[in-house]
């Protein structure tokens, strides 16, 4: 599956901004849809994750539950991330991610499709 990640910006702390997802291929095969972020000089960190076929089924990282909320629309193969109540330490890249496991994995290894970043900055 291929992955193309869209939606980042320059926001003030307490803002939102939502990304998008679009895949492209065999959605199928790839179920687990997740989003980690890498913030400047820090290792990849898991965000949200959502199974394509079982859309109840979703999971998310301490620091962003309650804040982040992870949705699909499957006729449009996308996946979205709306981010509300930004914070200044949730500035990172963010890349979408897409696995082939159907239980909801966060590992960064349990991912093997990846989309280009997208860019989140958020002012104090």
């Amino acid at each position: 599956v291929q992955l193309q990640a869209s939606g980042g910006g320059l926001v003030q702390a307490g803002g939102s901004l939502k990304l998008s997802c679009s895949a492209s291929g065999s959605t199928f095969s790839s179920p687990n849809m997740g989003w980690f972020r890498q913030a400047p000089g820090k290792e990849y960190e898991f965000v949200a994750n959502i199974n394509w076929w079982r859309g109840g089924s979703t999971n998310y990282a301490d620091s962003v539950k309650g804040r982040f909320t992870i949705s699909r629309d499957n006729a449009k193969n996308t996946v979205y991330l709306q981010m509300n109540s930004l914070k200044p330490e949730d500035t990172a890249v963010y890349y979408c991610a897409a696995g082939r496991a159907w239980g909801l994995t966060t590992a960064r290894t349990d991912f093997d499709s990846w989309g280009q970043g997208t860019l989140v900055t958020v002012s104090s």
